[in-house]
């Protein structure tokens, strides 16, 4: 690291302290003002805080080293800007009129409490373990490999640095998450997307200026992927149904399960939807951050592609630069590639600024999860347990929280952030010992997850038939089939010789994306069997929450929310999508 990249890491650091002090400055009375900001947010603050918040370690190392590692195939969860599209106009409308603060609340208004409750503990406890754990042990990873620093010394004490940039990315984030709540985070990632952007654009034109150009980047990299089993090349989306990780009807079938339950129902997305001043600029944030979400695939993904065509290259004899062979470890681990991209590539000053963007990315998106976490206990489990002795009944029936307890939510909101970050940090030791096999879970996680929550949010939106026990069971068989399937993998991978038959061909060998999207059909066949046998909820109680019960009122101002612009940027974003899928088909 020369002078100019400490100059540009010093002159970020300010910047987000001036957002930081400036944010806490504005009293936050109530929950809506420091989980929601207050709901008045714009539609550049929403589509920016969509795009940090998605961008953690998992695009950083994952994405990155899936392009070094298997070449095109993880782009089926990148190129996902249409799916944030249904979000926009399919579930905004129903989130704003539902007025609630958490996807669990929704779950209760739409079905019941039961419903709330199973949804809260999912998520908090798959936040903690999965997207918190993963993201704090990536961030330590990423800062050790860029800064080149193996262990420093502190009053005699000689430390793993690994540790010290870990601890560091977790008390700086909960700094200014616990201070500002909802508006830092929304305020900081209009800062850090633009720094992040440039810093990975920088990163794109300089590997393939390197490499000589698209075209030797298509040729080096058209080989079959290193996996057992590969089929197809690594510059090719749609790899024959017989591959082992990505058939391409799985693929499309489990990536589009996956991203309908991240992008549409996860409180870690969609509370930014929430926080909109109005539907417009919900819908808006939506489209801006759909647009945004296309850019991944070439800030993470071919760039790992490129650090695997200079390494291949360097092997083969086609390029002969110092920068290229010192690519090698590419070929044996494919994790490595943005932060030795980072490291060898990066002139002075530029480094800094892609170290910004690292920083942006991963504290963009922890702020992001301590905000969310923190807001489901505070709603879904403290208030839920501690009602408001004094609720204040507006004219128009809608209830609110008395001034007194609404500043009693937020002191309760930062001490679950704070328990929140002391969970982080306890669990970097294990991440530490097991953090690669977890890794390798956590899309395994995501995808016996997703099943069971998206069928509930599904039948809730589009069945008003469906009844308050349907959505339950189908909340409950998602889990226990999902449970089933984890503890299979983890019993076949660490005892291989165990008992198989139909359960191991079932839960084990059954292709990871089919399982997934067969996981969703039976959880919609339990909500749609239980529902028929069940009473539905009376409709003046789900009123405007699920298709065919909106009120002429409700529909005139979702249609005065959006005009021709809105569906046009539409298009443009589905077109991009179906033109990326015909390149790389």
């Amino acid at each position: 690291m020369a002078l100019l990249d400490w100059i540009v890491i010093g002159l970020f650091t300010a910047a987000m302290i001036w957002i930081v002090v400036s944010v806490m400055r504005k009293q936050k009375d109530n929950s809506s003002d420091y989980f929601l900001s207050g709901r008045d947010a714009t539609w550049i603050a929403i589509g920016t805080s969509i795009f940090a918040s998605n961008i953690g370690s998992e695009h950083l190392i994952g994405l990155a080293g899936s392009g070094a590692s298997s070449g095109m195939a993880m782009a089926h969860w990148e190129i996902q800007g249409w799916m944030i599209l249904i979000l926009a106009w399919v579930f905004v409308p129903f989130y704003e009129r539902s007025m609630v603060l958490t996807m669990p609340e929704f779950l209760e208004k739409r079905f019941n409490k039961q419903s709330r409750t199973i949804l809260t503990y999912i998520s908090l406890i798959s936040y903690v373990l999965t997207k918190v754990a993963v993201t704090v042990y990536a961030g330590g990873v990423v800062f050790q490999q860029v800064f080149g620093i193996e262990s420093i010394t502190i009053f005699g004490w000689t430390i793993d640095f690994f540790w010290v940039a870990a601890i560091g990315l977790v008390l700086l984030t909960a700094v200014y998450t616990i201070l500002g709540g909802m508006e830092s985070v929304l305020k900081t990632s209009v800062l850090q997307t633009p720094i992040l952007l440039v810093g990975s654009i920088v990163i794109l034109v300089l590997g393939l200026k390197e490499l000589g150009g698209w075209d030797n980047l298509m040729t080096l990299c058209d080989v079959t992927p290193a996996y057992e089993g590969a089929q197809g090349t690594m510059i090719h989306l749609m790899r024959d149904n017989s591959d082992p990780q990505y058939p391409w009807l799985g693929a499309l079938i489990g990536s589009a399960v996956i991203g309908f339950w991240y992008w549409c129902t996860d409180q870690f997305i969609v509370q930014r939807v929430l926080s909109g001043k109005d539907e417009r600029e919900a819908r808006r944030g939506a489209i801006f951050g759909a647009y945004l979400k296309l850019l991944p695939v070439f800030l993470f993904l071919i760039p790992g592609m490129i650090a695997f065509a200079l390494a291949k290259g360097a092997e083969t004899g086609v390029l002969t630069s110092d920068l290229a062979h010192a690519m090698a470890p590419v070929l044996q681990n494919g994790d490595v590639a943005f932060p030795l991209l980072v490291a060898k590539l990066l002139p002075a000053g530029f480094k800094g600024v892609v170290v910004c963007g690292i920083l942006a990315a991963l504290m963009s998106s922890l702020a992001s999860l301590f905000n969310s976490s923190a807001m489901l206990y505070t709603i879904d489990v403290y208030k839920v347990k501690h009602p408001d002795p004094n609720p204040v009944i507006a004219e128009d029936g809608r209830v609110t929280d008395s001034e007194e307890y609404g500043k009693k939510l937020v002191k309760i909101g930062q001490t679950a952030t704070v328990i929140i970050v002391i969970l982080g940090i306890l669990w970097i030791p294990v991440m530490k010992s097991i953090g690669d096999v977890l890794y390798l879970y956590l899309q395994d996680v995501q995808s016996v997850l997703a099943p069971g929550i998206a069928a509930a949010f599904l039948m809730g939106i589009c069945w008003k038939r469906a009844t308050p026990k349907g959505g339950q069971w189908a909340l409950i068989s998602g889990l226990i089939v999902g449970l089933t399937r984890l503890g299979a993998k983890i019993l076949y991978t660490s005892i291989p010789d165990a008992p198989g038959g139909w359960f191991k061909a079932v839960f084990y060998d059954f292709n990871w994306l089919f399982f997934c999207g067969c996981m969703l059909v039976f959880c919609l066949l339990v909500c749609f069997i239980v529902s028929l046998c069940t009473q539905p909820k009376p409709e003046t109680e789900i009123k405007g929450l699920v298709f065919g019960t909106s009120t002429p009122e409700q529909i005139a101002a979702t249609k005065r929310s959006w005009n021709k612009w809105d569906v046009i940027h539409t298009v443009i974003i589905l077109g991009i999508t179906v033109a990326f899928y015909i390149y790389f088909w």
